[in-house]
C-alpha cells in the first residue's frame, strides 16, 4: 500500500466513531451523543479554558491528544466510568483497538499515535492532565443541563461523582473548583444523588 492509502484507510475506518453512542444526553434531551461529538466538544473545551491549565500548555498538542485518545472506542467501545465490572478487561480491550486501528497508518504516524494516547492514559505531561481536564468536565456538564439524566439512570451518586473527577485538580484547579460547585449545585436541584455508601465505592479514576 502506498502512504496515501494507508491514511485514506484509517481517515475512512474512524468515521466509525460516529456510531458509538455514550451515555450522556445532548443537552437537547434528544438522544445520547456519540464519541465523534464528544471528542470534538472536548477539543473545543481545551482551545477555549487553555488559560485555566495550572501549568503552561501546548495547546496543538492537548486537541490533538483529544481528537485521538477515544479512537480505541471503535473496536473497544464505550466503557461508562463508573461501570466497576467494564473497567476489568478495559486496558486489554483498548490495546488491541490501539494495536489494530493506529496500525492501518504508515509506521511513523501509528506510533506517534500511539505514544499519544498512551501519553493521555498516563496522566503525567501537563498537557494530558489538562486533557483529562477537558475529558471529564463535559460529561458532568451534559448532566447538569439534562437534569441528571445518566447519573439517575444509573444510581449514581455524588460521592462516585466527585471522586471521578478528582483528577481534574491535577490539571485545572479553577475548573475542579468549578465542576465541584455545579455537582453542589446538582445535588440541590436534586439532580443527583447525595452519599449514601463510600466514596471509592463504585467508581473509576
Amino acid at each position: 500500500m502506498s502512504r496515501l492509502n494507508q491514511q485514506i484507510q484509517f481517515i475512512l475506518e474512524i468515521d466509525k466513531l460516529k456510531s458509538v453512542l455514550r451515555q450522556t444526553m445532548l443537552l437537547t434531551g434528544e438522544r445520547r451523543e456519540n464519541t465523534a461529538e464528544h471528542s470534538w466538544h472536548i477539543a473545543m473545551i481545551a482551545v477555549t479554558l487553555a488559560e485555566y491549565s495550572n501549568q503552561p500548555i501546548d495547546v496543538a498538542h492537548v486537541v490533538k491528544m483529544l481528537l485521538i485518545h477515544d479512537i480505541v472506542e471503535i473496536d473497544a467501545g464505550d466503557t461508562f466510568g463508573y461501570d466497576v465490572v467494564g473497567y476489568e478487561d478495559k486496558a486489554a480491550r483498548e490495546q488491541a483497538a490501539a494495536a489494530r486501528i493506529f496500525g492501518l497508518l504508515p509506521p511513523d504516524q501509528r506510533d506517534e499515535y500511539q505514544a499519544i494516547w498512551q501519553e493521555f492514559e498516563a496522566r503525567q505531561t501537563a498537557e494530558a492532565k489538562f486533557a483529562n481536564v477537558a475529558d471529564r468536565l463535559m460529561p458532568v456538564m451534559h448532566n447538569f443541563h439534562t437534569e441528571g439524566n445518566a447519573w439517575q439512570r444509573h444510581g449514581i451518586t455524588k460521592s462516585q461523582v466527585i471522586q471521578r473527577i478528582k483528577p481534574m485538580a491535577d490539571g485545572s484547579e479553577a475548573l475542579w473548583q468549578f465542576t465541584e460547585t455545579l455537582i453542589n449545585e446538582a445535588v440541590e436541584k436534586g439532580y443527583l444523588a447525595a452519599d449514601n455508601h463510600e466514596p471509592n465505592q463504585g467508581v473509576i479514576s
